[in-house]
């Protein structure tokens, strides 16, 4: 087995991927895409010019998208831990899966986006949609999550995956209220979990690239 994969430490969805590798004990190549790092950049470039990370190598087959990439690693590289389950039970995992990188994620980014315009007046419009929609998406949550272990009950899936880096980042952008207590707890035992807990350590040195401030907690 030869796996390498692309991305950087920082981000939400190779954070994603991370968590997958690290909770089957995976053994894979980091290529770090940065500055200090040319020939990895030319190469990520050079196979995906969409210019879009993490990207999976395995062997000389390249796997995009996250959601994809772990479905992959499950039918390859199968290890103890089973993120996708079998159906019917895997169609809730995907969905949960596309709602924390969609309705999560997605604004956050948003949020992000407006920051690194460096114009006040977008910054501020950006953060007030992005504080909008992940309202929504606490408010859902904490009725979906009320009496579960992991997103999807008790087993450690995929939709936990997505679920870790996205309420991570999305707690700095709209702090999650005490108003949502099972969420709350919810992202705390993500950040436990060693899984996740590995890739948030990893990150730590790139803090103050996160546009919004990077809050003093976590």
């Amino acid at each position: 087995m030869s796996l390498a994969l692309y991305g950087h430490p920082f981000s939400s969805y190779t954070q994603k991927v991370l968590i997958a590798l690290y909770e089957n004990e995976l053994p894979f190549e980091f290529r770090c895409i940065g500055p200090d790092t040319p020939q990895h950049v030319a190469e990520w470039l050079r196979r995906w010019p969409l210019a879009k990370f993490p990207l999976l190598l395995d062997g000389e087959r390249q796997v995009l998208e996250t959601s994809i990439i772990i479905e992959h690693l499950q039918l390859n590289h199968p290890g103890q831990l089973r993120l996708l389950p079998e159906n019917p039970a895997a169609l809730d995992v995907r969905f949960l899966d596309r709602f924390f990188d969609l309705h999560v994620m997605s604004p956050v980014q948003h949020a992000v986006s407006g920051a690194l315009t460096g114009v006040p007046e977008k910054r501020k419009e950006a953060l007030e949609f992005a504080q909008a929609k992940l309202e929504l998406a606490y408010a859902w949550l904490e009725k979906q999550l009320a009496g579960r272990d992991w997103a999807n009950g008790k087993d450690f899936t995929l939709a936990d995956c997505a679920a870790a880096p996205s309420l991570f980042y999305a707690d700095w952008t709209h702090r999650i209220a005490e108003t949502y207590p099972v969420l709350r707890a919810y992202r705390a035992r993500l950040l436990a979990r060693p899984s996740f807990a590995r890739a948030v350590e990893e990150a730590r040195p790139y803090r103050a690239l996160f546009p919004l401030g990077a809050p003093d907690r976590d």
